[in-house]
């Protein structure tokens, strides 16, 4: 008889749901996705009930256990011993926590009782053995280096451990208040962006700048030491007990007040973040070598959000001490409900895991709910959206490259919905990367964001080599590479700073190459998305050229698309020309819409 464990995340930020069955990962999402709320952090009733629908389960009473993803009573525990260490200078903050503690995390226990009429066995694993578990167990290695880092679970903001077969152990771990991913954060939030949404930017913004804070940050704010730990100056912060992440000795030391939200940039932004990125990727790389030394082993694999950070992430392939990496796809809290159910199954049902050292076992992380053509050609019907059927794949691939190549941008919503914060091909926007002017208009006139973010590049996995500094795969846009030499185009001899680097067309794949020469990349293979693959190996069968543009299929604010109803709404609150719903094809034109407005920023609030 089967094993069937549900895991959960909930009431902090990226509350998801994952079933899992004698130990195989039957499905994956986040709440978010469902409710339109990004970052959601409700209790994921809708994600579970897609879970069981995907797992055919009638309802939670066929569920042997639940699991939530850290302890409670643990971070409570934090967060008292925080208030009093501080006080009485954290009471508004303590005023402002304690009654949704008293309401609410402190019972999680019963909420899930009652929330899923459950009466089993309720377990919980501690956080980092959650982002842990989520890291090793899917992961394509027996044995492996473990590490998580993120902004803090109940005490840990950092672990260093090891996997051996179906088993973990947590061998050092970094304590809150000193944490990496807090630090980033402070510089998110100080540079003007939203905290726990906006450090991607932050990143994407730092080949705007110069590392010219590195020296002081590392003198004032963090100690980083040989072993790979560090402490934080803690003087420099307000996040233990107050309301802002950093105070007014922090604004003093950077040349005055944070940078107001949605206000122009300034070169010391720029500046910043460039500064605080390459002190990130130093602790990285610091904890990576730790990892090694400790552990011996040739593979590591990571998760917790700071592991999100695909450029550290490309500087520990090229520049750390393992041969292999291997990072969650869902590496945040989102991703810890899928390894807090794994945790169960390896660690305390002892349930056999079988790895073969080369796929792992995430199932391309194509984990959410999917929409055949007769459920999407109802939902057309019913809205009375004029769409052609393209019938087969080779005629619906031979259309959709046609229309990239002319310069058309294209909503592509495709089979299961990606589990994490990437769109990976199933719920994408594409176009042509050879376009000089497809990154603009994506991000001004598509996704409506800020115009320095960059956009990733798909490349069919046979012909990554031909175009990028990567000789592995990168199936989950978790790797930063440069763009090959004899693909970047002369310069004509100017140094353009800040936002002003934007003009150059830098490579003969102008619109996903980064200021400083580097591509965020997804590798596409054949087994795991054999109609993307299809459709760009399609394009590159026609160009000569094997990589697109894509981009999350989504306006500014808004979470990925789950439904046909989500996409098409997207799709008309945009500028794109296109949108293909699984064999169907809709131009625009035959639509009679309206212009595109901004009233869609009523319902998201920017990120």
């Amino acid at each position: 008889m089967s094993t069937k464990i549900l895991g959960i995340s909930a009431y902090y930020h990226d509350s998801a749901a994952c079933l899992v069955v004698d130990g195989e990962i039957i499905a994956a999402a986040q709440e978010e996705r469902f409710t339109r709320r990004k970052h959601d952090s409700r209790f994921p009733k809708h994600a579970i009930e897609s879970c069981l629908r995907e797992g055919g389960l009638a309802g939670s009473r066929d569920l042997d256990f639940v699991v939530f993803y850290d302890k409670p009573i643990l971070k409570f525990e934090r967060l008292i011993e925080t208030y009093l260490r501080y006080a009485p200078g954290g009471l508004p903050s303590f005023l402002q926590a304690m009654p949704l503690w008293l309401r609410q995390k402190l019972s999680i226990r019963e909420l899930i009782r009652k929330e899923l009429d459950y009466r089993g066995t309720i377990l919980f694993t501690e956080h980092h053995e959650s982002h842990a578990a989520s890291a090793f167990f899917p992961s394509p290695f027996e044995r492996a280096a473990i590490l998580t880092v993120d902004g803090v679970g109940e005490w840990a903001t950092a672990g260093l451990g090891l996997g051996e077969g179906n088993r973990i152990r947590i061998l050092k771990e970094i304590h809150f208040p000193h944490s990496l991913g807090l630090l980033y954060s402070a510089f998110t939030y100080f540079t003007g962006f939203k905290v726990n949404s906006g450090e991607y930017k932050l990143m994407g913004l730092s080949p705007y700048g110069r590392p010219i804070y590195v020296d002081l940050i590392e003198r004032e704010l963090i100690d980083l030491r040989e072993d790979g730990s560090f402490k934080l100056n803690l003087k420099y912060f307000n996040y233990c007990a107050g309301l802002t992440m950093t105070n007014r000795r922090f604004a003093r030391l950077f040349g005055g007040p944070p940078r107001r939200p949605e206000s122009p940039l300034t070169q010391r932004e720029m500046d910043l973040a460039a500064s605080i990125q390459v002190v990130t990727e130093k602790a990285m790389l610091g904890m990576a070598r730790a990892a090694h030394a400790q552990t011996g082993c040739e593979n590591l694999v990571m998760a917790g959000g700071v592991a999100l950070n695909c450029v550290a992430n490309g500087r520990i392939l090229r520049e750390g001490p393992f041969k292999n990496l291997w990072i969650q796809p869902a590496a945040g809290d989102a991703g810890a409900a899928l390894g807090a159910a794994l945790f169960v199954h390896h660690q305390i049902q002892c349930g056999a895991r079988r790895v073969d050292g080369r796929r792992d076992l995430q199932k391309a992380s194509l984990l959410g709910p999917s929409f055949d053509d007769a459920a999407i050609a109802s939902f057309l019907r019913e809205r009375g959206v004029k769409a052609a059927h393209c019938g087969d794949l080779e005629t619906l691939v031979e259309k959709v490259s046609d229309l990239m190549a002319e310069g058309h941008v294209i909503g592509w919503f495709q089979g299961r919905m990606e589990f994490g914060p990437r769109a990976l091909g199933c719920r994408s926007i594409i176009g042509d990367a050879r376009n000089r002017e497809m990154h603009t208009t994506m991000n001004l006139k598509i996704k409506f964001r800020e115009s320095f973010r960059p956009f990733a590049p798909s490349v069919i996995k046979e012909r990554t080599a031909d175009y990028f500094d990567l000789a592995t795969e990168s199936p989950y846009m978790l790797l930063v590479a440069q763009v090959r030499r004899d693909r970047l185009l002369p310069t004509n001899g100017d140094n353009p700073t800040g936002l002003d680097k934007l003009k150059a067309g830098r490579s003969v794949i102008p619109a996903v190459t980064h200021v400083d020469n580097s591509a965020r990349i997804q590798t596409v293979s054949r087994e795991d998305n054999p109609r993307y693959h299809r459709l760009i190996e399609r394009f590159a069968e026609k160009t000569g050229c094997p990589v697109i543009v894509n981009t999350s299929f989504n306006v500014r604010g808004e979470p990925i698309v789950c439904t046909p109803d989500d996409a098409y709404r997207c799709f008309t609150r945009t500028n794109m020309d296109y949108l293909v719903l699984g064999s169907w094809l809709v131009d625009r034109k035959d639509q009679n819409l309206p212009p595109p407005g901004t009233s869609w920023m009523k319902e998201f609030a920017l990120d």
